[in-house]
């Protein structure tokens, strides 16, 4: 009997010259990337021209001659509504709060997210409905209740504050990656760790946690970039003098007297926009396995 052959060449007939759909496709894909690209093309050449080159109103053109003197105003003299200091210390009152904030949120959530996967104590699956019911409700309504209890601790205006109510608004979502990635994770290997002697503390660092590292890069990147571009709970919660970035960037942007420095706003909004972007630059690889992991397996 004779058998089948495989033939790994391609066979029937090549397409000749250029596809309608091939071209609508790329056609598609420039027009998509031009327009986020070009907004930030005109930021960038913006933040180095002189106001007179600004005004001639020829946003596409290069600089005639790079200026940085914009760029030194929006880090450390531009004039706010208050102060005339630019985004230096917005910048690093957004670590103070970003940093802590980001990492307790993720450990949190990678814990809460390991007992109801695992343990399941008594009411879990209810428990977690009320978590993620929780996360689409509007953040707007909890702000004044929150701010009163956050007074009545003493805590208003402070850095603990903002970083406290970081970490309360962000576990609904914190839970839910990390309570549907362990969801995959074979159970036999959970009582195999238990067989053979690990507790509760030991199977979460030693097994569960390391397990989910691509899942922490990705909750820890989108905690990260929530956090540090929030603007709403550190304008409520930080008080005068630990104001973040974003919030500081407001006021300089929203300044009402004088002239508008349009070079020295473009600069600032990229000072701030630019470790968010640095962040997703070093752990991109990372973020995209996760994601990738993440929808598999939930």
């Amino acid at each position: 009997m004779a058998t089948a052959t495989f033939n790994p060449e391609a066979t029937g007939r090549k397409p000749g010259g250029i596809e309608l759909g091939r071209v609508g496709l790329y056609l598609f894909l420039i027009l998509t990337a031009a327009f986020f690209v070009l907004p930030l093309y005109v930021m960038v050449v913006t933040s180095f021209k002189e106001m007179d080159e600004i005004r001639d109103g020829q946003i596409f053109l290069l600089p005639q001659t790079l200026h940085i003197d914009a760029w030194r105003a929006a880090w450390s003299t531009d004039c706010g509504l208050e102060t005339c200091s630019g985004i230096s210390q917005g910048f690093w009152n957004s670590v103070k709060i970003t940093v802590p904030a980001t990492v307790i949120s993720v450990l949190i959530g990678a814990f809460v997210g390991y007992i109801l996967s695992f343990w399941k104590p008594k009411g879990a699956n209810v428990l977690f409905g009320i978590i993620v019911l929780a996360g689409f409700i509007p953040l707007q309504v909890f702000v004044y209740p929150t701010v009163r209890i956050i007074a009545f601790f003493d805590l208003y205006g402070t850095l603990s504050a903002v970083i406290l109510v970081h970490v309360l608004f962000s576990l609904p979502l914190t839970v839910l990656l990390f309570r549907n990635y362990y969801a995959a994770v074979p159970h036999d290997l959970f009582q195999a760790a238990r067989i053979d002697g690990a507790g509760f503390i030991r199977i979460f660092f030693s097994l569960m946690l390391p397990m989910a590292i691509p899942m922490l890069v990705v909750a820890g990147l989108l905690q990260f970039n929530a956090i540090w571009n929030d603007f709403l709970l550190g304008m409520v919660f930080a008080g005068r003098d630990n104001q973040p970035m974003m919030v500081q960037l407001n006021n300089i942007v929203n300044v009402t007297f004088g002239e508008v420095q349009y070079n020295v706003n473009m600069a600032a909004t990229l000072l701030t926009a630019a470790v968010p972007l640095l962040a997703y630059f070093v752990s991109g690889r990372w973020f995209v396995r996760g994601i990738t992991a993440g929808a598999v397996k939930g």
